[in-house]
This record gives C-alpha cells, structure tokens and sequence, in this order.
C-alpha cells in the first residue's frame, strides 16, 4: 500500500443506495449533499443520503470527478444527457442555517 492509499472498511449492513437526483446546499463552512430518488411519474422524492463535507473537500470533489468522468469518457464514449431532457436534476440552496 502506497503513502496515499487508506485501507477502507466497508461494514457487511451497508446498502447501496440508488440517486437520480441531489440537492446541494453550502454555507460559509460546509457543503451538504442531499442524494434523492425521485419517483417516477409523480412530483416526489425520497432522501436517500445526506452527505456534508468542507469546502476543501468539496474542491477536491470537483477535480476528483472532473477527472473521472474524462476518464470514463475516454474509455465509453461521451456521455449524453438523455434522461430528463430539459429538466435539472441538481438543486443549489445557498446560505442555509
């Protein structure tokens, strides 16, 4: 195991959850995640997850992703935004308390 890799222990009760939206809110000092599936056919969502995290993490999020979705792209082709034509699946709230 190199300097930067971490063992990661993933206990046998945790679940995968599925997310085909998020609502993303931040503050002066955290950005929080709220990981949502929205049911079909109707005007609702449950709340999956609720991730918060620092600013700097939130950063690193970024680049970490930015990269691996080049990564991925590069691998499978471009990936097209088919579902929810015209919709926005990412809701930004800003200054919560």
């Amino acid at each position: 195991m190199s300097a930067q890799e971490i063992s990661v222990n993933i206990p046998p009760t945790l679940d995968p959850v599925y997310s085909n939206m998020i609502q993303i809110a931040y503050k002066d000092d955290e950005f929080t995640f709220m990981f949502l599936h929205q049911l079909p056919q109707v005007n609702q969502a449950r709340a999956k997850a609720i991730v918060s995290i620092t600013p700097s993490h939130a950063k690193n999020l970024l680049g970490v992703l930015t990269k691996t979705v080049a990564d991925y792209e590069s691998k499978f082709g471009k990936i097209a935004s088919k579902e929810n034509a015209g919709k926005e699946n990412v809701t930004a709230l800003s200054g919560y308390s």
